[in-house]
């Protein structure tokens, strides 16, 4: 079972109260809007304002050096090549630079590279085919602030070059005739957060001499697909744009967006950031992950709504494939992860033969969110693992790489997210080493941050309708999260052929339904009239001709925890089943504490999520455990499958046994 640390923000109810009232909104808007740091009128004003506010692009150091670069190669009639890159964020800044330049007239081309061919970013090989192909200025979109080597290969090859980028630079920025980055060291751009699309939007401003309000409107969708795909934080500028661009979407503005929605069942005034996230984006980037990025590109580009239509089809199809081999290797990676006990790891390393490189990033991800774990997923190939690392809050997996860096060929990345490249016989060595860093360090969990507590009477249309004035949501600017604690579960129902849940819960004389999505009954580890917390969202949908609430449930955990014992009972008892050599004496249960689980067993089977459930406040997570692990070693109770589920049950219950004599309890006190 994953438990989260709980947090919420800070409720300050006199100073909500004063900016609902000179900011003209919604009391309880401004309650959560204060929570999360908007506590300034002003601030909160242009947060919450729907004018298209958007930053000086000349304030990106070399912008103006580029938009003198670039022009004089239109006039001059000069053969330009967009080099681009193959996720969402690439393909679409792309399509926007490729597209500007040739309704400019310009000799232009773009080139996106191979995933696992070319790999990230402009090579030596791309430049090598430029050259031949007689190009005399590169742009690069979305990458190239690394490319140090490459940059100044292309320079002796006689080719200018424009680096565009979002990325961290190195040591050194690269000798191009223009580098445009909001991160370069000399930088003085206020707002840095803005992804490739948007940096190419800006630049695009700049050659064309007029504001982006102005641009706003022929670009914005790509920059709003760019920036949600990107996991932009959606705040400041990239609010506006995410805004604007999805009314642009909305109203029609492409024909390969539009057949695209029409393929994710998009329908009319539906569409959101979040589906803009997770039914647009990965259609665009199965393109890259399952083959040639350059159809996602055609698809943004074409005028005819044919070849929408087609290529929307084929990317539709090709996210249905990549879904299935992610499917796969998830339920590998899966399957070795529990088996090798790599579950109990501070940091999961798991690797397989041949997987598929364009999916194992997903993988990571899936991965880490469903053992609440640091992930890295590598795919051998010839000796050699490539890998996708995704972390939780609070690890910094760029640094845990950083200092495995001696057991690496290379790596790259940021906190959240890396990527790694190593010899397949080092896996082992690089597994070790990277769980005894993390091992220096206090054990993390992920968190649930919540906007507020609320009590069951508060829930209605009108609260869900009045949140939605802080839409867009996304990174940066979740749905708003709502506590409730001490509920009691009051009814469970299956909906969905089984697939989903129907809980009920009660506080006093209310009741309120939620639904929990994809969790079958089997898996559910609470029991009616237990007294619990629970995480929702909400949300309103029509049906029957009527505006309806729906309560969604995110995070729930039994009540009365204490975070801090759970967190040391969690992280002692990962240890030792990881095999660390450290005084376990507070996890050892007594025999009065094993013999609690027993009579709850004997009551009715339960898996050990369940056990741990409905024990954590009376015996302790560890404990719980240890107590069912003990009990199955002594042959009291036994495993059985119920539908894909393993639940524990009392299966010798006349037994006489001494339970010290259980391995675990040994291994527990030394002994073993």
């Amino acid at each position: 079972m994953q438990f989260k640390r709980w947090t919420v923000n800070p409720i300050d109810k006199a100073l909500a109260a004063e900016l609902a009232e000179e900011c003209d909104i919604d009391a309880f808007v401004a309650l959560i809007a204060s929570g999360r740091g908007y506590t300034d009128p002003y601030e909160l004003s242009e947060f919450l304002t729907d004018e298209v506010m958007l930053a000086d692009p000349y304030e990106l150091s070399d912008i103006e050096k580029a938009a003198e670069i670039i022009n004089e190669a239109v006039w001059a009639e000069e053969k330009i090549a967009v080099f681009g890159d193959y996720d969402v964020d690439g393909v679409t800044a792309t399509a926007l630079m490729y597209s500007y330049l040739k309704n400019r007239g310009a000799r232009v081309s773009y080139f996106i590279p191979d995933r696992e061919k070319d790999g990230y970013g402009i090579n030596m090989s791309a430049i090598d085919r430029l050259k031949s192909e007689n190009f005399d200025l590169i742009i690069t979109v979305d990458n190239g602030i690394a490319a140090t080597a490459e940059v100044r290969y292309a320079k002796d090859c006689g080719m200018k070059v424009v680096v565009t980028d979002h990325h961290l630079p190195g040591s050194e920025l690269p000798e191009a005739d223009a580098v445009i980055d909001p991160h370069r060291p000399d930088d003085i751009s206020e707002f840095k957060d803005i992804c490739g699309v948007f940096v190419a939007f800006k630049v695009v401003c700049a050659i064309e001499g007029r504001s982006p309000e102005e641009m706003l409107s022929d670009y914005g969708d790509l920059v709003a697909l760019g920036t949600v795909a990107d996991v932009m934080p959606l705040v400041n500028e990239n609010r506006t744009v995410v805004r604007e661009g999805l009314n642009l979407i909305a109203n029609g503005s492409r024909r390969g967006l539009t057949a695209l929605c029409r393929a994710a069942t998009i329908e009319d005034g539906t569409l959101t950031a979040s589906r803009l996230a997770f039914g647009i984006a990965p259609r665009i980037n199965a393109a890259g992950r399952m083959g040639d990025a350059a159809r996602a590109c055609e698809l943004l580009l074409t005028d005819d709504d044919e070849v929408a239509e087609g290529l929307s089809s084929v990317l539709n199809n090709e996210n249905i494939r990549r879904q299935g081999i992610e499917k796969q290797i998830f339920t590998e990676a899966s399957k070795i992860v529990d088996k090798k006990g790599y579950k109990h790891n501070r940091v999961i390393v798991v690797s397989g033969e041949g997987w598929h490189c364009g999916v194992i990033g997903i993988v990571a991800a899936r991965i880490a969110e469903k053992y609440g774990r640091p992930t890295i997923v590598l795919s051998v190939e010839n000796g050699i693992a490539n890998g996708s690392c995704r972390s939780i809050k609070g690890f910094s997996i760029y640094d845990a790489l950083s200092d495995c860096s001696y057991l690496l060929s290379k790596f790259g990345g940021h906190e959240m997210a890396a990527g790694v490249t190593l010899d397949a016989s080092l896996i082992d060595s690089f597994r070790r080493a990277i769980n005894e860093y993390a091992a220096r360090f206090p054990w993390v969990l992920s968190e649930v941050k919540l906007d507020c507590k609320l009590n069951p009477d508060a829930l209605s249309v009108d609260l869900a309708e009045s949140v939605k004035q802080l839409e867009p949501f996304g990174t940066g600017n979740p749905v708003p999260l709502f506590g409730f604690f001490g509920v009691t579960l009051d009814k469970i129902s299956s909906v969905g052929s089984g697939k989903h849940l129907r809980l009920t819960f009660k506080k006093g004389e209310t009741t309120f339904p939620t639904m929990l999505f994809g969790t079958p009954i089997a898996a559910f580890p609470y029991g009616v009239g237990e007294t619990v917390d629970i995480a929702v969202t909400v949300d309103t949908n029509f049906y029957g001709g009527n505006l309806n609430l729906t309560v969604s449930l995110k995070d729930i955990r039994p009540s009365g925890l204490v975070e801090e014992d759970l967190i040391d009972s969690i992280a002692l008892y990962e240890d030792f089943k990881s095999g660390n050599n450290k005084n376990y004496s507070d996890i050892i249960p007594t025999r009065e504490e094993i013999g609690v689980v027993y009579k709850f067993l004997l009551k009715t089977p339960a898996s050990t999520d369940r056990i741990v459930a409905a024990n954590i406040n009376s015996v302790g997570y560890a404990k719980a455990l240890i107590a069912a692990e003990a009990l199955c070693e002594l042959k009291l109770c036994s495993v059985f499958d119920n539908e894909g589920v393993p639940v524990i049950k009392v299966t010798n219950s006349g037994a006489k046994v001494n339970l010290g004599d259980a391995n675990i309890l040994k291994k527990l006190r030394g002994e073993i």
